[in-house]
């Protein structure tokens, strides 16, 4: 095995999971193969701007807070299909916001959210397991921005969710969940009710 070189400036979590992680799930999880061990690819980051597309102050809102949370530019969603009842014609509104975290940055706001906001959200007991799909991601609705420390109270003011989708190799959730626990995603307990 390459082991990758590691510098100063190598995220945390990143250097874990080449020295550490990758053995101890190889081992926990039976896998003969170091490459068949799971391996985070991107983070996603969206907001649905919905019943608000003709609002320039929520669109900027949501914007700004999507841009400060992960240090990165967003892009617009336009719509694919056209629905009357909505007012919605394709290609013409902006139904969403998203960014595609990768590398670096995926790494740092991962620890920022495992360590930092999770922790700040009222009542918590975990996180659900219900939202992996079928291919290993896994989906996590995040209902108030207010939880990010890099936003100040004023930019919390005009409230908004946020969907964070974690794209994981591998196509098993049994092992995508594996590798979040590693990365210090706490699950809620199988007792625990919301």
């Amino acid at each position: 095995m390459v082991k990758a070189t590691i510098t100063a400036t190598t995220p945390r979590l990143k250097a874990l999971y080449n020295e550490k992680f990758v053995k101890e799930l190889q081992a926990e999880l039976k896998l003969g193969n170091v490459h068949q061990v799971p391996k985070l690819e991107k983070i996603v980051i969206s907001a649905g701007i919905g019943k608000n597309k003709d609002d320039k102050r929520f669109y900027e809102v949501v914007r700004n807070t999507i841009t400060k949370i992960t240090g990165q530019a967003p892009v617009d969603r336009m719509a694919k299909k056209s629905i009357a009842a909505f007012k919605i014609r394709a290609g013409l509104n902006r139904v969403g916001i998203s960014v595609t975290l990768r590398g670096s940055r995926m790494y740092e706001f991962l620890d920022r959210f495992a360590n930092i906001s999770l922790p700040r959200v009222r009542d918590f007991h975990g996180i659900g397991a219900k939202g992996f799909d079928k291919s290993g991601n896994y989906s996590i609705g995040i209902v108030e921005q207010s939880i990010f420390p890099e936003l100040t109270f004023e930019e919390t003011q005009v409230s908004h969710g946020l969907q964070i989708t974690f794209v994981i190799s591998g196509g098993d959730a049994t092992y995508s969940r594996a590798l979040l626990e590693k990365f210090g995603l706490p699950f809620e307990k199988q007792g625990d009710k919301r």
